[in-house]
């Protein structure tokens, strides 16, 4: 059971103006523009840095490219996809921010991604 005297800070008149931060008026504050920040990957086609791809925009790299045998038939889950044919050869590259289990894979005028673990990278 506690007394019935309560010890505060003496040098406050009230401790509502004691803890209560100063008012600000809106109106006193600056406007600041705010500006969109939108995830841009250097020669990468924008729709590929939103996940979408469409493989038409994909330009294999200068360097990078390497053949692949294909494993196993794949077929393809939709159009930025490339189906796939046991013991084809193929085309293959990656680009910047792409999932690391896909590569862009071309057969003549064809291109898409693959699925890395359908392939047997050659040097």
């Amino acid at each position: 059971r506690f007394s019935g005297t309560f010890v505060g800070n003496a040098d406050s008149a009230s401790p509502a103006a004691a803890t209560s931060p100063p008012t600000v008026a809106a109106a006193t504050l600056p406007a600041v523009p705010t500006i969109p920040v939108v995830p841009t990957i250097v020669g990468v086609p924008s729709t590929l840095a939103e996940g979408v791809l469409n493989p038409n925009e994909v330009k294999p790299p200068a360097s990078g490219t390497r053949r692949a045998r294909v494993l196993y038939d794949y077929e393809a889950a939709d159009s930025t996809e490339l189906a796939l044919l046991a013991d084809e050869m193929i085309t293959v590259y990656s680009l910047p921010g792409m999932d690391p289990d896909w590569l862009i894979g071309e057969r003549g005028n064809q291109k898409g991604k693959v699925p890395v673990t359908y392939l047997e990278l050659l040097s």
